[in-house]
């Protein structure tokens, strides 16, 4: 207690010895040419983070140039470097498929499914988030319980379902099975969920109905979420292959998985021009998850909390 009269000595967090460069509170952790502290364990964490990288995009790389190396094989192992690179493989592919059509018709079938999968799984969401009704919950229970049905069992009966229909070989046949996505509507249900409902209520005072409220308020607030369904949506029709290849047989209505089937021979195979469609295939999906990049990291980080 110091006497009256006595200035008290301030008390110092942390002294200069404990933040020297040599001491072994600043061993720890040292400050880097931008200023900021420089942790050994950051250092360790982003390697990690680029190897997983390198990982993850070494196949597509791969892909790219195995579809650049004069009658390139996959015998001889993964390679990095080209002595001639050529484009004769994709000169080879646009002579031998009607490629530019076959993307075209895998553009429109994954457009049009996305799209309908949005429309009628926000709206399933927006019921069983929003409207109260009698069995709602053993409703959406079995609806979920679809998704452990996989799609193999459902080939025959929606094959017979389209012959009945005279829907073989058409657009609408490869949209049939598309049309409503029950993890759409749960990823969808769980981001409504996340909404206030005072929202809805304050809305509801002001005069809205439930179309105004899932129109001006539910669409805005969930867009992470739509494009996040959007995305998978899209990538699930894109990569689809077995449906297409049991209901369609003629080439004009062909989609790029089935066109790129036809490029594997049943003794050769000219892995060049494979890889040089694997890339027309890559591309869009590419394009599509790097324009909607940050809304889907939102939209997995977000749903589902309030």
């Amino acid at each position: 207690m110091p006497e009256p009269g006595t200035p008290e000595t301030p008390k110092v967090a942390g002294s200069a010895l404990a933040a020297a460069p040599g001491s072994a509170a600043g061993a720890s952790t040292r400050v880097g040419p931008s200023g900021r502290p420089f942790r050994p364990l950051s250092l360790l964490r982003y390697a990690a983070v680029l190897a997983g990288a390198v990982v993850m995009l070494f196949p597509f790389l791969w892909t790219v140039i195995t579809s650049i190396t004069p009658e390139g094989s996959l015998a001889g192992g993964p390679t990095l470097i080209v002595e001639n690179p050529t484009l004769a493989a994709y000169r080879t592919l646009l002579d031998t498929l009607p490629m530019w059509r076959i993307v075209v018709n895998s553009l429109w079938v994954a457009v049009a499914s996305t799209l309908l999968q949005l429309v009628t799984g926000s709206m399933a969401a927006y019921g069983f988030a929003r409207l109260p009704f009698r069995g709602k919950n053993v409703v959406f229970a079995l609806y979920l319980a679809t998704l452990m049905v996989p799609m193999q069992v459902l080939v025959v009966p929606l094959f017979i379902e389209m012959k009945t229909l005279n829907l073989q070989d058409t657009y609408m046949a490869l949209l049939a099975p598309s049309i409503a996505s029950a993890f759409g509507v749960f990823l969808l249900r769980q981001a409504v969920e996340s909404v206030p409902r005072e929202l809805d209520e304050a809305a509801t005072i002001d005069g809205a109905g439930h179309l105004r409220i899932f129109a001006t308020i539910i669409l805005p607030l969930i867009r992470p979420a739509l494009a996040t369904v959007a995305v998978f949506a899209f990538m699930g029709s894109w990569n689809s292959f077995l449906w297409p290849l049991v209901v369609i047989r003629s080439p004009e209505f062909m989609t790029l998985p089935l066109g790129l089937a036809t490029l594997q021979g049943q003794f050769t195979t000219e892995w060049d021009v494979v890889m040089a469609g694997s890339v027309f295939s890559i591309l869009p999906i590419a394009i599509v998850y790097l324009l909607a990049q940050r809304h889907i990291i939102a939209g997995v980080a977000t749903t589902g909390l309030k």
